[in-house]
C-alpha cells in the first residue's frame, strides 16, 4: 500500500484546468478532494474516493483552483514614478515622458542608486499584496539597472524574494529594457555588451527579454540578443507591439519564445506566426488601462488561431502600478471581453505555459507542486466578476 498522503483537502468544488478539461477549460470535479505528499500532488477526484492522509482538512464546499500565477511584473525597482502620474494626465505621451528623461530611465536612476537590501525591502509589500490574493508563481524582470552591476543586483534581489516568502519565483533578464543614457548615441554597442553579459547573468536567469519599440530595441537587435541567449539555452520572450507594429511578434515566434507580451498593435501575420510557434500572448490591461490605451489586441483573432493567451498585472511603476491580479482578470474582461473561462486559465494553465512551467504549476494533476487556491464563492465567475473584493479562504504553496 502506498503511504498516506500528508494531508488531504475535501469536500470541495475543484477547477483542474487540466488540458482535456471539460466545461471550457475549467474541469469542474463537484465533491472532490485534493492530496498532496512530499510537496505534489498524489490525488485529484471524487472526496469518496480520497486516499488515506495524516491530516484531513474539510473546505465546507469552497472551490479550489490552483494556484495563480503572475506571469509578467518588474517587482523589483527603486523609487516611483507618480509624478510623472500628472504629466500623463495633462496629456504627456509615454514617449514624450521618456524622451524627457521620464520613464524608464528615471526609475534607472533610483534603482542604481538603491542598494540589494533597499530593493528586497521596497519589493516585498508588492509580493506580500500579490501572495494576499492567492499568487503561489511570480516572474519577476530586471531591466532597470541597465549595466551589468545593477542587472546583477536586481537579478539577486528578486531570486531573494522567493527565499524570504513561500513563492516560487521566475527570473527574467530585461537589459534590452531601454539605452542608458551614457549608450545614448550606440544602441548596438550597448547590445553587444548584453550579449558578452549573458554567460555571467544566465545562472540568475530563467528567460531572456526585450523590448521592440521605437523607442526600446529594432527587430535586428533584439534578434541578435536572442540568438545569443538561444546557443546558451536560455528560454526568450518579448515586449511586443505594444506601441507600434515592428513586427516584434514574429520574431518572438522565430525564435520560439516561451510568450510575446502586449500586442495591441498585433496584426494577422503576427497571429499567425505564434500560432505556429506555440507563443503565449500575454495581455495586460492594466497597463492598457493606466496608458488610457485605445487600441485593444486582437483578441478575437488571437482566439481563433488558437494561440494561448494569458493575464498578468505588468507590476511597474511608470505605467501599471497594478497589484491585483484579481483586478487584472476583471480589466481582462472588460477591456478585451476575455471570457471568465479565459480569465482563470490565464492566470493558471496559460500563465504557466508563458514561463515554461506548465509541468510544474498551472493545474491540478497528479506529480505536480501543490500549489493551490481556496476560495469563498459559489461560482470562479466571482473572481473575475467583484472589483475590489478578496474571497481568497487560504493558500496553499508547496502542500503547505
Amino acid at each position: 500500500m502506498p503511504p498516506p498522503c500528508d494531508r488531504v483537502w475535501t469536500h470541495a468544488r475543484i477547477a483542474t484546468f487540466c488540458e482535456d478539461a471539460g466545461r471550457e477549460g475549467m474541469d469542474v470535479i463537484e465533491g472532490g478532494a485534493v492530496g498532496v505528499r512530499g510537496g505534489a500532488i498524489c490525488y485529484v477526484g471524487s472526496a469518496r474516493h480520497a486516499p488515506d492522509a495524516v491530516e484531513v482538512i474539510d473546505c465546507a464546499g469552497r472551490w479550489i483552483t490552483p494556484g495563480l500565477i503572475d506571469c509578467h511584473t518588474h517587482l523589483v525597482h527603486g523609487g516611483d514614478r507618480a509624478a510623472e502620474f500628472g504629466m500623463r494626465l495633462s496629456g504627456a505621451s509615454y514617449e514624450e515622458i521618456a524622451r524627457a528623461g521620464g520613464g524608464i530611465v528615471s526609475t534607472m536612476r533610483a534603482t542604481r542608486a538603491a542598494s540589494e537590501d533597499e530593493l528586497v525591502a521596497s519589493a516585498l509589500p508588492r509580493l506580500d499584496a500579490l501572495m494576499a490574493e492567492g499568487v503561489t508563481t511570480v516572474e519577476v524582470k530586471s531591466g532597470y539597472g541597465l549595466d551589468f552591476q545593477n542587472e546583477m543586483k536586481m537579478l539577486r534581489a528578486a531570486r531573494r524574494l522567493g527565499e524570504a516568502r513561500s513563492v516560487s519565483v521566475a527570473t527574467t533578464f530585461l537589459g534590452a529594457h531601454a539605452l542608458p543614457p551614457e549608450w545614448a548615441r550606440d544602441a548596438d554597442g550597448y547590445m553587444d555588451g548584453l550579449i558578452a553579459m549573458l554567460p555571467q547573468v544566465a545562472p540568475l536567469a530563467d528567460a531572456v527579454d526585450g523590448f521592440c519599440e521605437g523607442i526600446g530595441f529594432s527587430p535586428a537587435q533584439i534578434g541578435r540578443l536572442f540568438d545569443a541567449a538561444k546557443r546558451l539555452g536560455l528560454p526568450v520572450k518579448l515586449h511586443a507591439e505594444q506601441l507600434s507594429n515592428l513586427h516584434g511578434a514574429e520574431l518572438a515566434a522565430r525564435h520560439g519564445a516561451l510568450s510575446a507580451d502586449h500586442l495591441e498593435h498585433l496584426d494577422e501575420a503576427g497571429v499567425a506566426a505564434m500560432a505556429s510557434a506555440g507563443t503565449v500572448a500575454v495581455l495586460l490591461p492594466g497597463a492598457f488601462y493606466f496608458m488610457r490605451d485605445t487600441q485593444v489586441p486582437p483578441v478575437d483573432a488571437l482566439r481563433r488561431a488558437g494561440v494561448p493567451m494569458a493575464l498578468a498585472t505588468d507590476c511597474n511603476p511608470g505605467t501599471s502600478p497594478l497589484t491585483s491580479l484579481l483586478l487584472a482578470m476583471n480589466m481582462g474582461a472588460t477591456l478585451f471581453r476575455l471570457t471568465v473561462e479565459e480569465c482563470l486559465a490565464g492566470v493558471t494553465r496559460e500563465a504557466a505555459r508563458a514561463l515554461g512551467l506548465i509541468d510544474r504549476v498551472g493545474t491540478l494533476a497528479v506529480g505536480k507542486s501543490c500549489d493551490l487556491a481556496i476560495w469563498d464563492i459559489e461560482q470562479p465567475a466571482e473572481l473575475v466578476y467583484r472589483m475590489g473584493y478578496n474571497p481568497l479562504h487560504a493558500r496553499v504553496w508547496r502542500g503547505k
